[in-house]
């Protein structure tokens, strides 16, 4: 039995670790982590939750939780974890982290972007960055995972293929991506009112946006090469979803079948990842409740540019459900286990 906590454990994305991992084969969630509910029934804060989780909310630190778990989820904000995790904490359990504090491998990137100094950076380097599909066997055995943010995933893998195979000028992208306001967490925030969101759509981030040297970072992995990107964020009106549309110069004169070919090498024997068919584009409603990211394309023969287009949940693979799929892997799981959820319609 395979004993988890989670820190932070009552925002969206600690709670929706928790509702999935509650009927996880094998899985004991023994500690739910909240100092805001700290004493409070889990199932009174989360009414979906009733009858089937019965336990209360702990304020409990992360040395103190350490020795008796294997694993520990933290779903907490920027800086929280890289300033209070330490070796031997590591030697006790592993860790999957919801947060960039060891995403970017910079540390002086991760300062600049976040205005935070970093009180660990001599743990980066044995961080593993948890995009599954790109990074699964270094995950197997990591102690420190990295789990990826919902722009980055869904940003990356849409554009990971050709960027792999130098299909396309590498700093030519430019990636327009919209969200869900679940996006923005679960404290009250002003701008995240019904009134200021509903019927509205907004950049944001525009230039400055914390996701964009995490895309640019992998991305270079995969080309080989430095990348540059333009990335600008939009909200919109809804609980979940992330859209991503991605425009590239190609780099030669490609067709479909070749584009698409290349889409199915790398995709094909992915359960998580759907190839549309030519001319169905991804849309969030498909996605929605899962653990799956649509992507597609179209060429245009006019400018030279192909259109890259990407979607997913983004409190599912663009958090949680992602986070259970680094912890099936790292476990030695089915990958599927506790995440086989089908795209909820409507």
């Amino acid at each position: 039995m395979i004993r988890a906590g989670i820190i932070g454990s009552t925002g969206y994305a600690g709670a929706e670790i928790a509702r999935l991992l509650i009927k996880h084969k094998d899985t004991e969630v023994k500690w739910l982590v909240s100092r805001s509910f700290a004493g409070q029934n889990y199932q009174d804060v989360f009414g979906n939750l009733f009858e089937i989780i019965d336990k209360e909310c702990a304020d409990i630190s992360l040395d103190e939780m350490a020795g008796g778990v294997d694993v520990i989820f933290t779903a907490t904000p920027q800086g929280y974890l890289q300033g209070v995790l330490k070796k031997e904490i590591l030697d006790k359990c592993r860790i999957i982290d919801m947060s960039a504090d060891y995403r970017i491998k910079d540390v002086d990137i991760y300062e600049k972007w976040y205005g935070i100094k970093h009180n660990s950076p001599e743990l980066i380097k044995e961080a593993v960055y948890g995009l599954t599909e790109v990074n699964r066997d270094s995950i197997r055995n990591t102690r420190l995972l990295a789990n990826p943010g919902c722009f980055t995933t869904c940003s990356i893998l849409t554009a990971y293929p050709l960027m792999k195979e130098h299909m396309i000028d590498r700093n030519s992208l430019v990636i327009n991506a919209l969200s869900g306001v679940s996006g923005a967490g679960r404290g009250a925030k002003v701008q995240n009112l019904f009134c200021e969101v509903n019927e509205s759509a907004k950049a944001y981030g525009v230039t400055t946006h914390r996701h964009t040297p995490e895309i640019e970072e992998q991305l270079s992995y995969a080309y080989g090469e430095s990348v540059t990107l333009q990335f600008t964020p939009h909200l919109i009106p809804m609980h979940r979803g992330i859209l991503a549309t991605e425009t590239a110069k190609l780099a030669g004169s490609y067709s479909y079948d070749e584009i698409k070919a290349v889409y199915d090498r790398y995709y094909a024997s992915e359960k998580f990842i759907r190839v549309l068919k030519k001319d169905v584009y991804p849309e969030t409603r498909y996605v929605e409740g899962s653990n799956y990211v649509d992507v597609n394309f179209r060429i245009d023969e006019r400018t030279g540019n192909i259109i890259l287009m990407g979607a997913l949940d983004n409190l599912e693979k663009g958090a949680a459900s992602q986070a259970v799929q680094n912890f099936n892997v790292m476990f030695g799981f089915d990958e599927g286990e506790g995440i086989d959820m089908i795209p909820m319609v409507p």
